[in-house]
């Protein structure tokens, strides 16, 4: 059976599982800020929906990031590794990609993660 988490945006969910897999995406709440903030928001937010359904940021086995400008990806890249922190058993395959976003969002980040659904 496929769990579906509703979210605020008509004609998608904020997460969604089966199994042992969760798939979560996110952009910031606050779009008046700078990517470095977005960033921490849109991170803070895929935690959250990963919490909800048995997961954490260490079971992300692949993401893609969608940036405004690809001239602030190292901005990202750094709020992104202090995230995830410095162990690489805990850093998954990722995609970076320069895209034009809605508004003034500066970026949206879709995640896999595994679950333990044996707990």
């Amino acid at each position: 059976m496929i769990e579906r988490m509703r979210g605020q945006y008509i004609g998608r969910n904020k997460a969604s599982a089966y199994k042992d897999l969760v798939w979560t995406v996110a952009t910031s709440f606050d779009t008046q800020v700078g990517l470095a903030e977005q960033t921490h928001n849109t991170l803070d937010t895929i935690q959250k929906n990963l919490q909800e359904l048995g997961s954490d940021k260490s079971q992300i086995v692949s993401a893609q990031v969608y940036i405004a400008s690809m001239a602030d990806k190292q901005v990202m890249d750094e709020v992104w590794q202090a995230w995830l922190g410095p162990n690489p058993e805990h850093w998954p395959q990722r995609a970076c990609l320069g895209v034009d976003l809605e508004g003034d969002v500066l970026i949206e980040v879709t995640v896999t993660a595994v679950r333990n659904i044996f707990d």
